[in-house]
């Protein structure tokens, strides 16, 4: 990882923003750690919704802050939520990171000493974008 934090710094920063969900629902608190390939860190946190399709998961939270101010590729992303082994990304998430960065490593696991990880095109293997 070519970065300013290690991948158990990065998966510390998810689990410090689970603290900021909102999941007052399911009460499945998610956060996220994002690294752009400019070894800027974004945090989010999944906020839900009564509407629960207009929920928003942790890593879309850190990803559109980090387009936001301009970033378009990221090497790694972390995930965490208290009491799950792992917290891989949801579909819609997949195919949300696999558009700006197919190679992205994830990063999860119950704890920072036992830590998973797979590249989005792992966990996302036909993942597509639409040609401009």
């Amino acid at each position: 990882m070519n970065s300013i934090v290690n991948e158990k710094e990065l998966f510390l920063l998810a689990k410090e923003a689970s603290q900021h969900a909102w999941a007052p629902y399911s009460g499945f608190k998610v956060g996220a750690a994002l690294l752009t390939d400019s070894g800027e860190v974004y945090q989010g946190a999944n906020i839900e919704n009564a509407s629960y399709g207009a929920t928003i998961c942790a890593e879309r939270t850190a990803m559109v802050k980090a387009l936001y101010d301009g970033h378009r590729s990221f090497s790694a992303l972390a995930i965490y939520s208290q009491g799950a082994s792992s917290a891989w990304p949801c579909g819609i998430c997949r195919q949300f990171i696999f558009e700006f960065s197919e190679k992205a490593r994830i990063i999860t696991g119950p704890d920072e000493d036992h830590l998973e990880f797979l590249n989005v095109d792992e966990l996302l293997p036909y993942g597509f974008r639409l040609k401009k």
